[in-house]
């Protein structure tokens, strides 16, 4: 009872405290003041809401005056598109609802807990001690934190029940139905305008939005019609419609993508736009025949989930360094290479960004165009017409560039231009796919470009690949085994050193125990005793053991850095890496 009292003096203080600021401030009067501070007492309602219930100032203006009192972050849920829906979702509805408060994302390892009472440490206690991470305060007001809480906890969930019911349905109706009614046209079948579909394919979007997703897969089996999408590099199952609507989802999507619905025998491409959470998101499509129907692949492009900042890439102070050194030079290549997906044109966009300038002329050529950045002239290319990398290079050259982007180099046409073009004073930044950096030179080699042109314009090979981080929510210590640790190529003298981490498994992460993935990378710097070793040459073992003496390490030595630091597992490294990198 005591406590009680104590907290409520404490209170009262805290509002008279507040409402002398709000003089001084000049936002109310204290004549105004008086009024509201006798309503306050007599009322024990909290003094800004008797400041809204005279009509003095609203839920806005107090909230920012609050803020500014406290010295407090004001955040605006109005637009809910920078939650963390998986961070906020690791908050139980009842106490977000019971302490008007929301867990908005990740900063600096701790939680941005957003509240309308940042002073209530019962509360922040509570979550500190629910989630097991410390909390960063900030403010809101009340009606903004009450209709986040209804999106973030209900903003699909009637719908989704809704679609669930409308496949059951379908479901029954498919049994009962004869097994090759599959095989009709798609007139004959729930229509690709029918509202179900609409609601079917727009649910699909938004659940893989909210899901972080890469890419979204829908493909037509014997008997199902099995939907995934892929988070942090894995696939994982979602909701699939019952078969009789396949042809009809295949059909909404691709007069979504602008494609040819009638042409089901040939592969297309197509593209279009969405908005959720007041933010454009591009998905691009991909289909393929297949033996039961088309496979639609949708690529999901987030330009506001990327961060092209070259200093958000995940580079040590050494690399970047390196990297913004070879940027700053007037010519030669730049090549970025790895497996698809790997995050090469993050990384070469990021790039760009940095090298953005109005004194520049920055041309690129890509297939096909993923992110458009503003003052850079961006080349779609188009094989059906001729349109391929070699001939827009051509074009390029005749176009006074300073920098280009090749967005991929598939044939020795296409390196002979860059080189051309580098060792004529351009600066060229390019993709390529092979297991390491060193690999780059000999695989360029046996495409039958001679040595000397190689070392004559190449300054930088990059290898990259990513890796999933252990979820923050979850992580916990762990005991590396000796089979690990050999080929971690790591001592038990060295692992004793160190404490590694791995992921338990969560509601925030999906029990998987990753959240999020972070790059790990190769450089081989094209130095002149490198150029030397290139014309002599040197095999591309000798090559890659020269870089190493030099104190560059291969992606594995780089991933076992991000094991020792606790962003990643044993499991993780040892996945992307392969066996030229691995000490058995």
């Amino acid at each position: 009872m005591e406590l009680a009292t104590a907290k409520t003096e404490k209170r009262k203080k805290s509002d008279l405290f507040f409402g002398e600021w709000l003089v001084q401030e000049g936002l109310v009067s204290q004549e105004k003041l008086d009024e509201a501070l006798r309503l306050h007492r007599s009322s024990g309602n909290r003094l800004g809401q008797v400041l809204q219930e005279l009509k003095l100032l609203d839920y806005h203006e107090i909230t920012d005056a609050l803020a500014k009192f406290l010295s407090l972050e004001r955040i605006y849920l109005d637009d809910l598109s920078d939650i963390d829906m998986d961070v906020a979702r690791g908050v139980p509805e009842n106490l977000a609802k019971r302490f008007c408060l929301v867990a908005a994302g990740m900063a600096e390892d701790r939680i941005i807990l957003v509240m309308s009472d940042p002073l209530n440490v019962v509360a922040i206690d509570t979550i500190t001690v629910k989630l097991q991470c410390q909390v960063k305060v900030a403010i809101s007001s009340e009606p903004e934190i009450l209709h986040a809480i209804e999106v973030i906890y209900h903003g699909s969930d009637i719908e989704e029940q809704q679609l669930r019911e409308f496949i059951e349905v379908q479901v029954g109706a498919d049994n009962d139905s004869d097994e090759d009614s599959n095989e009709a046209d798609i007139e004959d079948q729930v229509q690709a305008g029918d509202v179900p579909v609409i609601r079917f394919v727009n649910l699909l979007l938004s659940q893989a939005i909210k899901s972080r997703a890469s890419d979204l897969h829908v493909e037509p089996q014997e008997k199902t019609t099995k939907v995934r999408m892929r988070i942090d590099g894995i696939l994982h199952d979602m909701t699939p419609p019952p078969k009789k609507m396949q042809s009809a989802v295949i059909a909404r999507i691709k007069i979504l993508s602008e494609m040819d619905i009638a042409e089901r025998r040939l592969p297309q491409d197509g593209r279009f736009e969405i908005k959720a959470s007041d933010r454009k998101i591009d998905v691009r499509v991909s289909t393929i025949p297949t033996i039961y129907g088309e496979k639609i692949v949708m690529r999901i492009l987030d330009k506001k989930a990327v961060d092209h900042d070259i200093h958000k890439l995940g580079l040590g102070d050494k690399l970047l360094n390196v990297l913004k050194s070879t940027l700053a030079q007037p010519h030669g290549i730049i090549i970025v290479t790895g497996p698809t997906g790997s995050g090469k044109s993050t990384t070469l966009y990021s790039a760009l960004n940095y090298l953005r300038n109005p004194r520049k002329n920055i041309t690129t050529v890509e297939d096909p165009v993923e992110y458009r950045l503003e003052g850079i002239n961006q080349i779609q290319v188009k094989q059906e017409i001729d349109l391929d990398f070699a001939s827009c290079l051509r074009a390029i050259l005749r176009q006074d560039p300073d920098i280009i982007l090749i967005g991929e180099i598939r044939d020795k046409e296409t390196v002979e231009i860059a080189i051309k073009a580098s060792l004529t004073g351009h600066l060229v930044l390019s993709t390529f796919h092979t297991n390491d950096a060193p690999g780059a030179i000999s695989r360029l080699a046996y495409m039958g470009v001679e040595p000397y042109l190689l070392a004559s314009s190449l300054n930088l090979i990059i290898a990259q690949r990513l890796i999933r981080k252990i979820c923050e929510h979850c992580k916990e210590p762990v005991t590396l085994d000796d089979r690990f640790l050999r080929r971690l190529g790591l001592s038990a003298e060295e692992a004793a050193k160190e404490t590694f981490f791995h992921g338990r498994g969560c509601e925030v992460c999906g029990n998987t125990g990753y959240k999020g993935r972070a790059p790990i990378f190769e450089f081989l710097i094209i130095d002149s005793n490198i150029k030397q070793k290139m014309v002599a040459g040197a095999s591309e073992a000798e090559i890659r053991q020269f870089a190493r003496s030099n104190g560059y390490g291969g992606l594995l030595e780089d991933g076992v850095s991000k094991l020792k630091q606790g962003i990643t597992t044993a499991e993780e490294v040892l996945g992307v890496t392969y066996a030229e990198d691995i000490n058995l």
